[in-house]
């Protein structure tokens, strides 16, 4: 078995057909009910690949936290959001894919081919791509893309913690927990929620019922 925890068979395919800068790109963040969805593109350097990489939800926190520096010290890197708002707009599809063309744009290199986590290819990237469905599971460059993807995401929760405490974003990272959904019946709606998520749509909808 390879000393590495994820496969390179992808990569070594799109190599083969002639691609030289390979990125990997991954989403986070699609099912919470506050914060933005975070996306992640990664080219990483084949001679200099962290070891264990693998499926960020496989790994500890602390592993996590350390591959992904490792990966920013060896790797081109570049990550990309969508906001609430957006994702409020366009939903959280379109918005996840918003996210992972900003991802790929932010490159410091134009990569000649694309693995994307997923069914889908989002619409306007105009580069060769291969959709692997369980991607973060079977192809180091898009493991890399969600642990760096995840690292960013749980910072820039933790951060909107400090300013909106009690709903325990900290630690839930926004996502449903009963006690985010207790948090939101007991404190309210803040502006970094998704409005069109359902339960955060239904106490606005009680609200105004409410007061109508």
């Amino acid at each position: 078995m390879d000393r590495y925890d994820s496969d390179l068979s992808f990569e070594e395919a799109a190599r083969a057909a002639g691609a030289t800068a390979i990125a990997g790109v991954d989403e986070v963040g699609r099912g919470p009910l506050a914060g933005p969805v975070m996306a992640a593109a990664v080219i990483l350097d084949l001679a200099h690949l962290p070891l264990g990489l693998r499926d960020s939800k496989m790994l500890t926190a602390k592993s996590r936290e350390r591959l992904a520096e490792e990966i920013h010290a060896s790797a081109i890197v570049s990550i990309g959001e969508a906001t609430v708002d957006e994702i409020d707009e366009i939903n959280i599809l379109q918005a996840s894919h918003l996210a992972m063309r900003r991802a790929v744009e932010g490159l410091a290199i134009r990569p000649d081919h694309l693995l994307i986590d997923g069914k889908m290819i989002p619409r306007g990237l105009n580069l060769p791509a291969t959709p692997i469905v369980k991607g973060d599971a079977r192809s180091m460059s898009i493991a890399a893309a969600s642990i760096v993807a995840k690292i960013r995401r749980d910072y820039v929760m933790r951060d909107l913690a400090q300013h909106w405490p009690g709903y325990g974003w900290e630690t839930n990272a926004g996502y449903p927990t009963k006690s985010h959904k207790a948090a939101l019946q007991n404190l309210g709606v803040t502006p970094h929620h998704r409005r069109t998520f359902k339960p955060v749509h239904n106490i606005l909808y009680q609200a105004k019922s409410s007061t109508s």
